[in-house]
């Protein structure tokens, strides 16, 4: 089993225990919750994130 502790990222502007972190993991994206992260991780492929993203941009742009 790969190790992956120093894939894991949070966002700078994470304060508090209670962050999503994202990793990049033999091609796929990886969400998880930094309070709990012996739990599964949520994964995506590379086109899901992309999708995620530009909906996320597109919403941002929008408001």
């Amino acid at each position: 089993m790969k190790d992956t502790t120093m894939a894991w990222q949070r966002s700078s502007f994470c304060a508090t225990s209670g962050c999503i972190e994202v990793a990049q993991i033999d091609g796929t994206i990886r969400l998880r919750d930094s309070k709990n992260p012996e739990q599964p991780p949520l994964v995506f492929t590379q086109a899901e994130w992309s999708g995620f993203q530009d909906l996320v941009l597109s919403y941002e742009k929008s408001s």
